[in-house]
């Protein structure tokens, strides 16, 4: 969840605008905060968020690669209201498909939250890539199928019409929302079973549900477990704390990642930090690292739908500025690499160890061209470390920018909200990071 959608955090906020603008100036490859910048190499084009851009609000990638040509590989990419988008490795659009309808007038429509990829899920088709997605609006997941060489595009709904809503009894608590949000998808490598993990809007729960085959081809799915993060902390002063939030929300996650050589779990939790913990979702949550936000008092200011923060305790991190977002994975050999997270409060990501989970550094994604412009408050993230053809022969990050420029008028004396997606050299951020 972007900041600028619920503004919580005024002070953070304030300081990210400072920062932003400091970037803008700032030389590639050296950060304000001392971090290296690297730029991108290519940009989607705009969404916007409004009744003319058909909602289309850029959230979640993630990077399908093509064995038989990965220079034709493509992103499959989340935008709300605006459905799914698939992009080549230009970032050009290669396909749209929107979002369902509201099942009733006033009734919440179809949004993708966040996606990621299958390869080779068993359907009573056969063998195939998938794409699988939250859909928020309707509290279920959408399972695309992958084949670029279908005329009409290369992706196809194999969704079970009888799939059931994750977390929602009826259609008035799918209306609250608090619906299917966060996603990351793990195959057991000892039963061969695949399954999609998947985080409750406002809430703290997770839940495992397995993919399973239906006829005709079609994907379904079925709840195994929940498990409920926490929403409160005993902090070492011996007082007990709670991230501040609008009334009746909890702590909610977002960024999910699952290692596949150990099935581990990680958890973005947007206000407390990142949790390691058994993607089976049994045994005790680890929390990695916090945001620097944690333990920090706040109130609600109902006339300003605003948190104002008071005096810092010192019990927070160092690295993280909430909403923790985008966790992904640069994947190396024997178990190697680096879990990446998107810092969406100062505009940086931050990379752990993969094994450990040592913090290794950071970076930022700063401006290339006055058109090409830098990456602020990123939602989403992917890494893929394969050669990916000519243009991307180290691999590609793509990463969700929460304010794309430049600004175009919406006609009242404001402008409109406008996203992307941002391409970036892998190779790049490895030298640059030091990795």
């Amino acid at each position: 969840m972007r900041a600028h959608r619920t503004s919580r955090r005024t002070a953070v906020l304030a300081l990210g605008t400072a920062l932003v603008s400091l970037l803008a100036t700032s030389p590639a490859g050296a950060g304000t905060s001392g971090l290296p910048v690297v730029t991108a190499t290519s940009e989607s084009a705009a969404l916007y968020d409004d009744e003319a851009g058909g909602n289309s609000d850029a959230d979640d990638p993630a990077i399908w690669r093509n064995a038989a040509d990965p220079g034709r590989s493509l992103v499959v990419a989340t935008a709300k209201e605006g459905g799914l988008k698939v992009y080549d490795l230009g970032a050009r659009l290669v396909q749209s498909l929107s979002a369902p309808k509201p099942p009733a007038e006033d009734d919440a429509p179809g949004r993708f939250n966040n996606v990621d990829l299958v390869s080779g899920l068993r359907t009573s088709a056969g063998r195939a890539d998938v794409a699988v997605v939250t859909d928020r609006g309707n509290d279920r997941l959408r399972i695309y199928r992958i084949d670029p060489s279908r005329p009409g595009g290369p992706l196809t709904d194999v969704t079970d019409p009888a799939a059931a809503h994750v977390f929602s009894a009826d259609q008035s608590e799918i209306n609250d929302q608090r619906t299917a949000y966060g996603l990351a998808t793990w195959t057991n490598k000892a039963t061969g079973r695949t399954y999609a993990l998947v985080s409750q809007r406002e809430r703290t729960r997770l839940a495992l549900l397995e993919l399973v085959p239906a006829a005709g081809g079609k994907v379904g799915y079925r709840k195994v477990r929940t498990l409920d993060l926490p929403s409160s902390f005993r902090l070492p002063d011996g007082t007990s704390w709670s991230a501040c939030a609008e009334p009746g929300e909890l702590p909610q996650v977002e960024g999910m990642v699952v290692d596949p050589a150990t099935g581990t779990l990680y958890a973005g939790q947007e206000d407390i930090g990142i949790w390691r913990l058994r993607a089976d979702l049994t045994g005790k949550p680890v929390l990695v690292d916090r945001t620097k936000e944690f333990g920090v008092p706040g109130v609600y200011d109902e006339a300003t739908e605003e948190c104002v923060p008071g005096a810092d305790p010192g019990y927070g991190g160092k690295r993280l500025s909430a909403d923790v977002e985008g966790l992904t994975l640069l994947q190396e050999r024997g178990g190697n690499g680096y879990l990446l997270a998107s810092s969406q409060g100062d505009n940086t990501f931050a990379l752990y160890a993969r094994k450990g989970n040592a913090y290794e550094g950071g970076f930022r994604v700063g401006a290339a061209s006055e058109t090409l412009d830098s990456v602020e408050e990123c939602d989403g993230a992917a890494i893929l470390n394969a050669p990916l053809g000519k243009r991307y022969p180290r691999g590609l990050l793509v990463v969700q920018d929460g304010q794309e420029t430049p600004e175009v008028p919406d006609g009242e004396g404001g402008t409109r909200t406008a996203t992307g997606f941002k391409f970036v050299d892998l190779g790049a951020v490895v030298d640059a990071a030091g990795l």
